[in-house]
């Protein structure tokens, strides 16, 4: 590998589902015509973040639900039209949890589809809501390299009641799965007293000062490969919208923060001006190297 350039590549990503598709909000009540407003907010606010980083000359990469290109053909089509990438974020927002092998094969399926239909590109990215691969949902990798993904960004080095795999290299890796592999995007993290600290963005970049984010970005960039993999939700940068009827704690981690959202993402993209990249060109640069990154089983068989 090339020498670390403590200058980390950074990829500024975008997961974009309605409001109430949000992991804190399964199982929770909420009427058509609340779901019709969220779809609403929902579009208004991407096209506000493309207004945005039209403005900062910054590319991006979007992560979007397969039903939007549904729902919203036009905005999905903006999205690739400006020039940034679009991935798959599932058809419909579900965990992996929720799927067997031969149920996310067709979610996978279903999702890319519909995306390359409204893009007329190709979809080769692929985000699991709620970073669900994780040591339980493993088999997913053999489906995605099936499906001829060339790389995910779904597995977060990090311990979290919701997901994690909190060994898992912190630097661009090939996951390996029983029977394929594939190249993995972690989102950033920040290693400080021996436990890796989330700060790619959701919640963290919401709540924490934005020198932790920065931090992270640093130490990411004395590593090999040196990126730093960044994310957000449009949702998180519409402070007007209708609140969910959450938990307490569910409330507390979805809305902390969100009025500062935007300011805070304009001082990023000034912050590193030049250094954004799309995801997909991080991987045309790494496939070549493949061999020498980490190789992480992510479900190791027992002993």
């Amino acid at each position: 590998m090339s020498r670390p350039s403590e200058r980390a590549a950074v990829i500024l990503s975008f997961d974009v589902e309605e409001h109430d598709r949000i992991e804190a909000a399964v199982g929770v009540e909420c009427p058509p015509e609340l779901k019709a407003t969220y779809a609403t907010r929902m579009e208004a606010a991407t096209r506000g973040l493309l207004a945005q980083l039209a403005a900062a000359g910054t590319p991006a990469t979007f992560f979007v639900v397969g039903q939007i290109a549904e729902s919203h053909p036009q905005l999905v089509r903006a999205i690739a039209d400006a020039g940034h990438e679009v991935g798959s974020h599932g058809w419909d927002h579900k965990r992996v949890h929720r799927f067997t092998p031969e149920t996310f094969r067709e979610d996978v399926r279903r999702s890319k589809a519909a995306l390359e239909q409204a893009t007329g590109r190709p979809v080769v990215g692929y985000r699991a809501p709620t970073f669900s691969v994780v040591r339980q949902t493993a088999w997913a990798i053999d489906v995605l390299a099936a499906a001829g993904l060339r790389y995910d960004s779904s597995i977060y080095p990090v311990r979290h009641d919701r997901y994690g795999v909190p060994d898992a290299p912190r630097t661009p890796f090939v996951a390996v799965g029983r029977d394929a592999r594939i190249l993995e995007l972690p989102p950033a993290t920040y290693r400080v007293m021996g436990q890796n600290l989330p700060v790619g963005g959701g919640g963290y970049f919401r709540l924490f000062p934005p020198a932790v984010m920065r931090a992270g970005i640093r130490q990411l960039g004395r590593a090999a490969p040196a990126v730093g993999m960044l994310y957000f939700h449009p949702w998180e940068f519409d402070p007007g919208q209708p609140r969910l009827p959450l938990s307490r704690l569910s409330r507390w981690r979805t809305y902390v923060g969100v009025g500062k959202s935007t300011a805070r993402l304009d001082r990023l993209l000034a912050n590193y001006a030049g250094r954004f990249r799309r995801a997909i060109d991080v991987v045309a640069d790494l496939e070549p190297k493949a061999a020498g990154l980490p190789q992480f089983q992510v479900d190791p068989p027992s002993q």
